[in-house]
């Protein structure tokens, strides 16, 4: 295999880029090792770990800039100095996947990383404001800007958020950032069903108590409100009151089980396939339900569903609504068999085949890693 590519400045990278699009050569990119979602790519390793760096915060701007190679830690560590979160709240991969690489910001943009605060906050894609990137040519490419109002334009930043890397090398990131609260508190209930915790997640979203948290895993049924702590502590006995006919419900002060619910933890490090369901809310429970003898956990009240199943099982064959199913972890024998990604309806592979020859017309960006199956050219 050829050396590891480790370019130091945007300007280094596209230089490399430009080289292997000329020779024809594939590229493997890196972030921070964290996220191995996607087939196999055969192609010269490429790390970003080199292109790393806060370039711009405005605290008052709510604003933050950060070169792709950037260690997410490290990003989250000066927004809590000032009391700011990125809201998304991204997913680690770390956990599912049992690596101990470091996640970046360029690995948190290339796949849309977005945890239980989706249902409030939007996903990561919805606190992009600006991207640069290299793509297949080896052109630099800008889309967005350093401020909130970004209007015109096609809008790029939306569009390589959960490319994974295969229309562009991402360079840097610039996001939205929002107050980090002050307190946390999560309600639960015990013993619901999947039905039910359905019904007691969306209850909860219609009423005006500011739920940014709404899962069900292990049993419990999980609500969360933050903010300050007389707020959250009045808003999290109004919600207990409204929710009475769910039963009683015990209100739990501090961080809660909620990195755990973001990384799946509860399905990690154990045999199966890991699979990442999107589906409308309304439909969630009844899909988890269909997967038995899954082990499922629901998130974005119920729009999210993780399923631990046996790799025997084909999990878009049983899903019967509208979603998409995403095989996050397993053997490769399962991922040849059931793809990683889902197939696209001939209308959208079209736009996504379009895409790609405009973006990457030698087909050099991780070709393969968002095929439908396994060995499939993406």
């Amino acid at each position: 295999m050829s050396a590891e590519l480790a370019p130091e400045s945007e300007a280094e990278l596209a230089e490399m880029v430009r080289a292997a699009a000329a020779a024809g050569e594939a590229l493997s990119i890196r972030g921070g090792g964290t996220r191995g979602i996607g087939g196999a790519v055969a192609g010269r390793p490429l790390s970003l770990a080199r292109i790393a760096g806060i370039t711009l915060y405005e605290p008052g701007a709510l604003t933050l800039v950060a070169r792709a190679g950037t260690p997410l830690a490290e990003v989250e560590a000066v927004l809590a100095a000032e009391g700011q979160r990125l809201a998304f709240e991204p997913w680690d991969g770390r956990v599912v996947f049992g690596v101990a690489g470091v996640p970046t910001v360029g690995g948190v943009a290339a796949v849309n990383a977005s945890g239980p605060r989706r249902i409030e906050a939007g996903a990561a894609r919805d606190s992009m404001i600006g991207v640069r990137f290299v793509d297949g040519s080896g052109a630099v490419v800008k889309n967005g800007g350093r401020v909130m109002k970004n209007v015109t334009g096609l809008d790029l930043v939306k569009l390589l958020a959960g490319s994974h890397g295969t229309l562009g090398i991402l360079t840097e990131v610039a996001f939205k950032v929002l107050p980090a609260a002050a307190e946390t508190a999560t309600l639960v209930f015990d013993g619901h069903d999947l039905a039910t915790a359905g019904r007691a997640m969306r209850a909860a979203l219609a009423t005006p108590y500011g739920v940014s948290g709404a899962a069900h895993a292990d049993g419990r049924t999980l609500l969360r409100v933050e903010g300050f702590p007389a707020s959250v502590a009045h808003r999290g006995a109004a919600l207990a009151t409204a929710l009475a006919r769910f039963g009683a419900a015990r209100i739990e002060p501090g961080p809660g089980p909620w990195a755990a619910i973001r990384d799946a933890g509860t399905l990690a490090g154990r045999e199966g396939a890991l699979w990442r369901i999107s589906v409308k809310p309304t439909d969630g429970p009844g899909v988890a339900a269909s997967l038995a003898p899954a082990e499922v956990v629901l998130d974005w009240a119920g729009g999210l569903v993780w399923a631990l199943a046996p790799e025997a099982i084909d999990v878009r064959a049983r899903l019967g609504v509208p979603g998409h199913a995403t095989l996050v972890r397993a053997s490769a024998a399962a991922k040849a068999r059931w793809g990683v990604f889902a197939p696209e309806p001939a209308p959208v592979a079209a736009l996504s085949d379009g895409l790609r020859a405009r973006f990457d017309p030698r087909g050099i960006l991780n070709p393969g890693l968002m095929a439908a199956r396994v060995g499939v050219a993406a």
